[in-house]
């Protein structure tokens, strides 16, 4: 099992596991179509926020593909005194091959917080951890080509376009495209220079 140095602070940011405690704040993003439209499912009910928080409480051990490790993103310091939800998003990391050492990274945050640069300053300080203490080659993104706002995301992370899935995925009645995102450790390294 791997040992993680949690929680991940950053400038205006806590990024830890979930809680019980945060069935509401989860709720109240995870329950928006707005939301769910790009994820390729139906928003979740209040009961199925509280089986994901029950799954995200029992973790991974990291070593086989599947596992993952999902975050909750807290605003801390003035950014606290700003937003009054205790969490305004979360972060994710999958291992999809233990192999090659490929981890898919993902984020999603309630649009209410959106603008503020969170989901960028959160995704950054995941990305260190999945190079820096899971080991990643290779961290990559899969997301909707209608998602404009998590394409950015990817840019201002580094990421280069490697690829364009042209209806790769059936959401209820609409062909979705989708774009690949990625980035390799040594690349990784060297923009943080």
């Amino acid at each position: 099992m791997t040992t993680l140095s949690l929680p991940v602070s950053t400038e205006r940011l806590l990024l830890r596991p979930f809680t019980p405690d945060d069935l509401d704040d989860l709720h109240a993003y995870q329950g928006l179509s707005e939301v769910a439209r790009y994820l390729y499912r139906p928003p979740l009910t209040r009961d199925q926020c509280v089986q994901s928080l029950t799954r995200r409480a029992a973790g991974t051990a990291w070593a086989e593909d599947g596992d993952s490790l999902c975050l909750a993103v807290c605003p801390v310091g003035e950014a606290k005194a700003v937003d009054e939800a205790k969490v305004v998003g979360e972060v994710v990391l999958k291992l999809a091959s233990a192999r090659s050492r490929q981890v898919e990274i993902g984020w999603i945050f309630n649009p209410a917080y959106g603008g503020r640069g969170y989901a960028t300053e959160a995704a950054r300080a995941i990305a260190g951890l999945a190079f820096a203490e899971l080991g990643a080659h290779r961290l990559f993104a899969r997301l909707d080509a209608l998602n404009t706002g998590s394409a950015r995301v990817c840019e201002r992370l580094g990421m280069r376009r490697e690829a364009h899935l042209v209806e790769s995925d059936l959401d209820g009645e609409r062909w979705g495209s989708e774009y690949v995102y990625a980035t390799l450790a040594r690349e990784w390294k060297a923009d943080r220079a």
